[in-house]
């Protein structure tokens, strides 16, 4: 049986084409995704993240923990601050990306993707199996549903529906949180525009929702998040980035912190990829001859350096034409010109370098 966030009935009540998503009834569109899609770029929208999952973790040996666990370092956070890692296996695998939040010294919070949240808990429960119960307390905040406020004008209408924290919503820095009385506001997202994703309680959330409604913020659903995403060039797990493929060849080498003789999971698998060399990258295409139609995850991509394969491709409305991710040689370089197989046709495309889309405005000529 499918599962339902506490918005499902608002959604269902607006009129919201429910599907399957990651095992949740989730809202695909309001009516018209094209439309939602402009609304974030240009205004302010809503979107139901509530089947993603927040986990709290406590005690006096979290940080060590931490920093074993991800890629990333915990150790340059202070209270407040935010930071974007992968999960790695042994073989530098991505188990998930994920975000993580540091709320005081012995207390910190992860969210982590709804189609792994389970696979990562159990992941995490089994590294820490040798702790003592006094360093570490994972607790999962099934009690908490999550509403993100995306859009150039988030921060103002998540200001008028906190008026007690408008003056520190408006001042927060990129990958920031605070407490707004039951509401927990982070300065993060998932669409290349600004704006916030608010976890409150779960008996709180369709009085939240529909406030902001009410105040001109537009519903959202998962058509236009996974295009705003992709303009944005932001991975999606299970696309562009899997337990297969490591965060070298995923785009994501920024969130691998080899600075410090940490040993965290993975860290001598990506070593070992380093020194072989031959790493694939991902890197952005694009088709502007809208006529030879939309790039697509799976589409073989022919290069002068070997064969490659798109892992995120749609139609880019704020564009007009076709963008994608694609996983190639690294060899390839901006500007070359490849071709992607496209329903017995072979296409020419151009590899761009990617975000396609950042503030609403063309990164690409």
């Amino acid at each position: 049986m499918l599962k339902r966030t506490p918005l499902y009935d608002a959604h269902v009540a607006a009129g919201a084409k429910m599907v399957d998503f990651g095992g949740w009834q989730m809202p695909l569109h309001y009516g018209s995704q094209v439309d939602e899609h402009h609304a974030v770029r240009r205004g302010t929208g809503l979107f139901d993240v509530s089947h993603m999952r927040a986990v709290d973790l406590s005690g006096n040996g979290v940080c060590d923990f931490l920093r074993q666990l991800l890629a990333n370092d915990v150790a340059r956070l202070v209270d407040g601050k935010a930071l974007y890692s992968c999960m790695l296996r042994e073989d530098g695998g991505v188990i998930d990306d994920l975000i993580v939040y540091r709320l005081a010294e012995t207390r910190w919070r992860l969210v982590v993707n709804a189609g792994t949240a389970d696979k990562d808990l159990a992941w995490i429960a089994g590294r820490a199996e040798a702790l003592p119960p006094e360093a570490l307390q994972i607790r999962p905040r099934e009690d908490l549903a999550m509403i993100a406020v995306q859009g150039p004008g988030a921060r103002e209408l998540l200001g008028r529906m906190l008026p007690e924290a408008s003056a520190a919503i408006a001042a927060m820095a990129p990958f920031t949180a605070l407490q707004a009385g039951e509401a927990f506001v982070a300065r993060t997202g998932y669409t290349g525009e600004d704006g916030c994703e608010v976890a409150l309680p779960a008996t709180a959330a369709v009085a939240f929702w529909d406030g902001l409604v009410a105040l001109g913020a537009a519903r959202c659903g998962l058509g236009a998040r996974d295009t705003l995403r992709l303009e944005a060039g932001m991975n999606l797990y299970g696309q562009d980035m899997d337990e297969t493929v490591s965060p070298l060849e995923s785009g994501l080498a920024w969130t691998v912190d080899l600075r410090e003789p940490r040993p965290f999971v993975g860290r001598a698998a990506l070593e070992a990829q380093q020194a072989r060399g031959g790493l694939r990258r991902l890197a952005g295409l694009a088709l502007r001859d809208r006529a030879a139609g939309v790039l697509r995850a799976h589409q073989a991509v022919r290069t002068a350096h070997g064969d490659g394969e798109i892992t995120s491709g749609t139609f880019a409305p704020t564009l007009g034409f076709s963008v994608a991710l694609a996983r190639l040689p690294g060899a390839v370089a901006d500007g070359d010109e490849v071709r992607v197989e496209m329903r017995g046709r072979s296409v020419p495309v151009q590899v761009v370098k990617y975000p396609f889309v950042r503030n609403g405005r063309s990164r690409i000529g």
